[in-house]
């Protein structure tokens, strides 16, 4: 079973659409339309909708039927690029109160960055003294204070880096719950209707094209994580963007006494709301060697060297499947977009067992846990591994939020919330100048 068909089980609607909305009765019009149902397309919507705006959503498959509900579900300021901590930081307001709104299995649970030498903590302490600028609610355990927090362990931990406010929440809940939310506020979503490009007039989008007929409008959002660059390559922008396998694993329900979240450096865990834990690692990504791969050598070249004990490459049948869809196409026929609603990958075995090995070793009470399911999503990742969050430059009114690069779950709100305050020509809550769309010299 995979992880998009457990996320149906939990929402109570299969398909989605019987939720959201038949894709047949489409505007005339909208001010804004989005391009993309996953956490950060619907908090989009959600912001827009909540300031009044006519937006819509468009989803090619089904609200949160990719990366978005197949993450390890983090929501985390901890260890990430300096330029994202506000947005970190903004996000776990708006968590808590979506979660006073709906169930997204919001809840502050701490979050353990776990050291075993002094090159480790050297990493934390330097990270907290650049982030301390910030405000940032994290600081150092020592031995006896991060063990006080974990399980019986056979690791020599000697202490972790520690935030008390970083949490979780739950990643097949989250996205539906939020649209829901945006729809009760006036957003329209539509599901399996994919958009399959835009129409301009004198050099000004005025409306977008879907499968199902024509919404004018004024204004695009881009936000459809691993399809990004190719919609938006078809339009003439040059989004560097590659997709990275990443597999998990979640047990069934187990006691294990260890409520926080915890970077085990080599393995990754985290209690779920159904009792049982999501378990991953950093090492079980994996990069499929596609065509796009050599055609931004020179943007990823140096990045996969210096991730090389991160994320793995693989040649193989994914070459000839990506080398199969067109990079240009017409918007009066059947669109990729149609023809592979959605990504669903088999997890890496190898990446699963290596990271189930080094939790039990780690922490020897899951030895009898018993592992319930495990899954892989394709994770939209950039050179520098940080998003984009801009205009698009040279199409006017066309917005790109995407290449989160793994980061995305837990920044979403706050994402979904600056781009919508971006698109309404506000000055977003949160500075987007590192987020913009031609650092990248493209």
């Amino acid at each position: 079973m995979s992880a998009f068909q457990d996320a149906a089980t939990i929402r109570g609607s299969a398909p989605n659409r019987q939720l959201f909305g038949a894709a047949g009765a489409l505007p005339d019009a909208v001010d804004v339309a989005v391009i993309g149902g996953g956490i950060i397309g619907v908090s989009a919507a959600y912001a827009l909708a909540r300031a009044g705006v006519r937006v819509a959503l468009f989803e090619k498959g089904a609200v949160a039927c990719e990366q978005s509900s197949r993450n390890w579900g983090w929501v985390r300021t901890l260890g990430r690029d300096l330029p994202e901590v506000p947005l970190a930081q903004r996000a776990n307001v708006l968590w808590g109160d979506i979660q006073n709104k709906i169930d997204v299995g919001f809840r502050r649970s701490g979050m353990l960055y776990l050291q075993e030498d002094d090159a480790d903590a050297s990493g934390h302490h330097a990270w907290m003294d650049s982030a301390r600028a910030y405000g940032v609610d994290a600081r150092q355990l020592s031995r006896h204070e991060a063990r006080q927090m974990l399980p019986q362990t056979a690791r020599a931990w000697t202490g972790a880096m520690y935030s008390a406010t970083d949490g979780v929440a739950e990643p097949q809940l989250a996205a539906p719950a939020i649209a829901a939310l945006a729809r009760a506020a006036g957003a329209l979503l539509f599901e399996d209707c994919a958009v399959r490009g835009i129409e301009r007039s004198a050099g000004r989008i005025c409306a977008v094209l879907t499968e199902h007929g024509r919404v004018a409008t004024s204004s695009v959002l881009v936000a459809a994580g691993a399809w990004s660059r190719l919609f938006c390559g078809n339009l003439g922008a040059d989004f560097p963007q590659l997709k990275v396998r990443g597999s998990v694993l979640r047990t069934a329900p187990i006691d294990a006494g260890l409520a926080a979240a915890v970077n085990g450096k080599d393995f990754t865990c985290r209690k779920r709301a159904d009792g049982g834990y999501t378990v991953s690692q950093f090492g079980a990504s994996m990069a499929d060697v596609v065509p796009d791969s050599f055609r931004l050598m020179r943007h990823f070249g140096r990045a996969w060297l210096a991730n090389r004990n991160f994320v793995r490459l693989r040649f193989g049948k994914r070459f000839f499947e990506e080398l199969s869809i067109p990079r240009h196409f017409s918007t009066d026929d059947v669109s990729p977009f149609e023809r592979h609603r959605v990504l669903d990958p088999l997890p890496s075995e190898r990446g699963i067992d290596q990271a189930w090995r080094r939790l039990t070793h780690a922490f020897p009470v899951f030895r009898d846990a018993r592992v319930a399911q495990s899954w892989a999503g394709y994770i939209d990742v950039t050179p520098d591994a940080m998003p984009v969050m801009d205009a698009v430059p040279d199409l006017p009114g066309l917005y790109l939020a995407s290449g989160f690069s793994g980061h995305g779950f837990g920044i979403g709100p706050a994402a979904g919330e600056a781009m919508a305050q971006l698109i309404q020509g506000q000055r977003p809550t949160v500075d987007l100048q590192p987020f913009r769309f031609d650092r990248y010299g493209t």
